[in-house]
């Protein structure tokens, strides 16, 4: 999916011995978005934006090795082969003739040699293009302007992270006009080093320059038009991250030292097996205890008590990812964490007071096939016409922002109706749940509609899955969750369990069965459909194994 974007000029920080200026240079291509305020607290908002850049850069994918010195060997033995070859033609020049059968056959049998060699070398190279390429790919940040604040949003490389920060406008003196909107921002590499320049000493100013919406000729040289090839997996990941917002969800208040007590668990000890997960274990009324697999400690957090009416063991995966957090530890009044269930994407909003950071984690790093049954996120559209629909978002563009129960009061539409549009359009990557809020809020992530039908499964089998699950053709006849101290294959986490039942499709019913590991991983299986039987789990698992996953409870 390729994104467009026309910049006049490049965002610049100047770093004074007294005033630091940052000036972003806005999307020219949106409708005019702009914003000019000096930052009353420097320092918190230095760290915060820091941390969105951690976010930004983030990738916690296994890179490939590294094949530098290997190409550089083989191109040496290459041109020391075409050497030889010409001292040899040199030297034996008068009995061209009568040596040319040789020659013929050693070029021949040097070909026959070599030929594995460079098949096998153009593999690599096309694996590399193909492996690395996406490493840098890097969206740049969304800005969006609202009447009550500005906010950034970015998400990470590795299709696993979010961040957004938001600024309220109380921490802003003397601030200029704005135009409410949403555009992307010029967000050059160079400028991380000069956020680290903020001081508390220094007068600090942000400013989308409107100065980019300029009438510009293809001419200008400070015009830059810039294409950026996303993955199709870069954007439905960020859809489904920013529509997870908006379900139900555990929520407590974590105190900054008990993060920083998780963290340094996290930063002493590197695991070498599975499962690499935190379990918190949520009682009302009792502090919050946090389990670190699989080394086993157990964290209390006597300062963060539950809240909640129900108890419950909530286990999640990718927890590294919190190390961006550790910027704020200092900063940060408290933590809310928003946990939607086992295995699904987790939220942390630090309170920084009149400034916000939200971190948002998918179920997953890598979301590979092995972790399919995460994609359903992306709830079912809600039934509710286009014209209700539309009717919704106007009526949010009016205000920019709104609590659920006001619009519908304001619109004189069900609640429920409201809500199903609202939904709609997360998913569509046109409006955003703020949760720091609790507020539906206006947000364009790109010029044009995104294409949500091709965005909304990663392959063919996740989308007959999610028809096979809405059709309710799936009976799970068993489901065994497995102890977590028995012993497993090696290189897969212990515990686990295994599920089976038969799913029906059209006029068949598949005996279907799953195994899955500590960490959540599909490691084996059986259905008795052709897909399954010609490719086994190679190509990940049948729509019958998906649904079938989908369809069983996951405590």
């Amino acid at each position: 999916m390729e994104f467009t974007y026309a910049y006049r000029g490049s965002t610049a920080v100047q770093s004074g011995p007294y005033r630091t200026q940052m000036s972003f240079v806005p999307d020219a291509g949106r409708p005019p978005t702009y914003f000019s305020g000096e930052i009353g607290r420097a320092v918190p908002f230095r760290e915060a934006i820091s941390a969105l850049h951690d976010v930004v850069v983030s990738d916690l994918r296994t890179p490939p090795k590294d094949k530098s010195a290997y190409k550089a060997w083989a191109e040496s033995r290459a041109a020391a082969d075409l050497a030889l070859i010409a001292g040899r033609r040199a030297d034996i020049a008068a009995r061209v003739k009568r040596v040319e059968g040789e020659l013929h056959a050693l070029l021949a049998e040097r070909a026959r040699r070599w030929g594995s060699f460079y098949q096998a070398r153009q593999r690599y190279f096309d694996y590399l293009y193909k492996h690395e390429r996406d490493f840098w790919y890097v969206l740049d940040p969304v800005v969006t302007v609202h009447p009550d604040e500005v906010f950034f949003e970015c998400f990470s490389q590795d299709e696993s992270t979010y961040g957004r920060l938001s600024v309220g406008y109380d921490s802003f003196k003397d601030r200029g006009e704005i135009a409410c909107g949403t555009t992307n921002v010029d967000y050059s590499s160079k400028l991380y080093e000069e956020f680290q320049k903020i001081r508390s000493y220094k007068t600090t100013r942000l400013q989308v320059d409107p100065a980019g919406f300029e009438v510009q000729t293809g001419f200008d040289d400070a015009y830059r038009e810039v294409k950026i090839d996303l993955p199709d997996s870069w954007v439905r990941g960020f859809l489904q991250v920013n529509s997870a917002m908006t379900l139900p969800a555990r929520s407590f208040r974590l105190h900054p030292v008990d993060l920083f007590n998780i963290c340094f668990v996290l930063r002493r000890k590197r695991e070498l097996l599975g499962p690499r997960s935190l379990r918190f274990f949520l009682t009302p009324g009792a502090p919050v205890r946090v389990l670190v697999e699989p080394f086993g400690v157990e964290l209390a957090c006597p300062r963060s008590v539950y809240e909640g009416d129900e108890a419950d063991e909530i286990r999640i995966w990718g927890r590294r990812r919190l190390l961006v957090l550790e910027r704020l530890l200092p900063l940060a009044r408290g933590f809310t964490v928003h946990l939607l269930g086992t295995g699904l994407p987790s939220f942390y909003v630090a309170d920084l007071g009149d400034m916000s950071f939200t971190l948002g984690l998918s179920g997953w790093v890598a979301n590979d096939w092995a972790a399919a049954g995460n994609f359903d996120l992306l709830a079912p559209r809600a039934a509710v016409d286009d014209t209700t629909k539309r009717r919704v978002f106007e009526g949010l563009k009016e205000s920019w922002f709104d609590e659920p129960a006001r619009l519908s009061g304001r619109l004189g539409l069900p609640r429920a109706q409201v809500l199903g549009a609202l939904s709609a359009y997360a998913q569509a990557g046109r409006v955003m749940f703020d949760l720091n809020k609790g507020v539906y809020r206006v947000r364009e992530l790109s010029r044009t509609p995104l294409p949500l039908e091709a965005l909304r499964f990663s392959n063919e089998r996740e989308e007959k899955a999610s028809r096979l699950l809405a059709a309710k053709g799936i009976h799970v006849e068993r489901s065994i969750r497995l102890e977590r101290g028995a012993a497993a294959a090696p290189g897969r986490a212990p515990g686990g369990r295994t599920l089976s039942g038969r799913v029906r499709d059209k006029s068949h019913a598949y005996a279907v069965s799953l195994q899955i590991d500590g960490d959540e991983r599909i490691v084996d299986g059986a259905c008795d459909c052709n897909f399954f039987k010609q490719n086994r789990l190679r190509k990940g698992p049948c729509e019958h194994q998906l649904a079938l996953r989908m369809a069983a409870p996951r405590s």
